[in-house]
């Protein structure tokens, strides 16, 4: 094969991976985008910020179910191979998808509305739980040897084209639609266009082959094994998680929340909050590989430590510059230093994970840190900010949440690289 064949080669795999992510993130940044019209028609409560609470509270349950996801998924995937766990997972989560799309409203069956949105949001939490993870891994067996930092920072890549794709159907319905028709009906429309990407994602997916590292092994661990080497690697899942942490928090909050952020706290227009997020999607995509590729030339420790430090300092400062006299440019500016420091981060951050878990359950234990990180703080911040804002009253206590997810990572990576944690496993587990 040809270095043009194989180059050609990786970029097919790359998108055939990715392709899962896309729907996962496609989906989740809509619930949060229409948060307050899903709120109005799953939890009619009386009360605005009650109701936005229980959406939120819906979308973070979904979360909780991430880590049994990558426990009992990611097992799967490790011991049967990534390529048919990929296509498993995907199929999770269009059944997710689809009840959220189709689901009626509470007035029309009552208490039944909220529960089937609340399964459907299992549904994809349960397939999240591995999807990242797995993709992730399959990534960096696939990588030439020394740009696996470059490589896969793809799998966050493709999760911006989910958000900048979204943010655009949602400017082109705001610009066609009443906001009374958005709010009763029209916000179903963009998670009808998911339901009916669904097919041609399985179809690329399944043309997805085995990684050569994972055919390479003469002994695959078995589902006990699995289990045994996640507990005994307990350590590196916890700091895994801690290092997640700041990516999942900054993530969240500059896709997911924002819309809300910019339409119920900052009393921006609904067009204004869709362009930053728009813009913020497009940024995040070219710090992505950028912080991927800095990793591959200086080493993951230089850009974890700078960038986690840096919104450690500043994140009180933006918000509380942005909180004053709140306009459309100061939260396009605040948005895209935050982006910078989400992008750079995580291009390294992912890369970094997948090298310091254990390689014969890599998929696993990757899966479940990514999946506690994304339960206990990423998911989980729309939902704290919301919270922190009506109990301070400071439209910049959302800070806090940010500064302590830096912390997190900080002293994550301080910790990993300061001694260079060793995996463990059974042996039997190993080849």
């Amino acid at each position: 094969m040809t270095v043009t064949e194989m180059k050609g080669s990786r970029l097919g795999a790359i998108l055939r991976s990715t392709s899962g992510n896309f729907l996962e993130q496609f989906d989740f940044f809509l619930f949060g985008f229409y948060a307050s019209s899903i709120s109005r028609a799953f939890f009619p409560t009386g009360n605005e910020v009650t109701a936005l609470m229980l959406t939120f509270t819906t979308f973070w349950l979904g979360a909780l179910m991430r880590p049994v996801g990558a426990i009992v998924l990611g097992a799967y995937l490790d011991r049967i191979g990534r390529r048919q766990g990929l296509i498993v997972t995907l199929a999770i989560m269009a059944i997710g998808t689809i009840v959220i799309a189709i689901c009626p409203t509470y007035s029309s069956i009552g208490i039944a509305a909220p529960i089937a949105v609340l399964i459907g949001r299992l549904l994809q939490g349960f397939s999240a739980g591995v999807e990242l993870g797995g993709v992730s891994i399959y990534l960096f067996e696939i990588s030439p040897p020394g740009k696996t930092g470059f490589y896969t920072s793809f799998q966050s890549a493709s999760q911006q084209v989910a958000i900048l794709i979204a943010a655009i159907i949602g400017y082109a319905l705001s610009a066609t639609l009443e906001p009374a028709t958005i709010s009763a009906w029209g916000w179903r429309i963009p998670f009808f266009i998911g339901c009916l990407i669904i097919p041609f994602i399985f179809v690329i997916r399944r043309s997805l082959e085995e990684t050569p590292d994972f055919l390479s092994r003469t002994k695959h661990p078995t589902a006990s094994e699995v289990f045994q080497s996640m507990l005994a690697n307990w350590k590196i899942v916890l700091l895994g998680m801690l290092l997640v942490a700041m990516t999942t928090v900054n993530f969240y909050f500059i896709t997911v929340y924002t819309p809300t952020f910019g339409k119920n706290v900052l009393k921006l227009t609904e067009t204004e909050a869709l362009f930053v997020t728009l813009c913020v999607a497009a940024t995040n995509f070219i710090w992505l590989p950028i912080g991927g590729a800095i990793s591959d030339r200086i080493g993951r420790k230089p850009v974890l430590v700078t960038l986690s430090a840096l919104c450690l300092l500043t994140a009180y400062p933006l918000l509380s510059w942005l909180v004053v006299d709140a306009t459309f440019s100061k939260l396009l500016i605040v948005e895209l230093i935050l982006s910078c420091y989400y992008g750079l981060y995580n291009g390294a951050m992912v890369v970094a994970l997948s090298e310091v878990v254990p390689s014969h359950v890599r998929a696993s234990c990757f899966s479940l840190a990514y999946s506690l990180a994304a339960a206990l703080f990423g998911t989980f911040t729309p939902l704290a900010a919301t919270w922190l804002i009506d109990q301070t009253g400071s439209r910049a206590s959302p800070a806090f949440w940010l500064m302590g997810a830096a912390f997190c990572g900080l002293t994550a990576t301080l910790v990993i690289y300061r001694g260079r944690i060793t995996a463990t496993a059974p042996a039997a587990a190993v080849n």
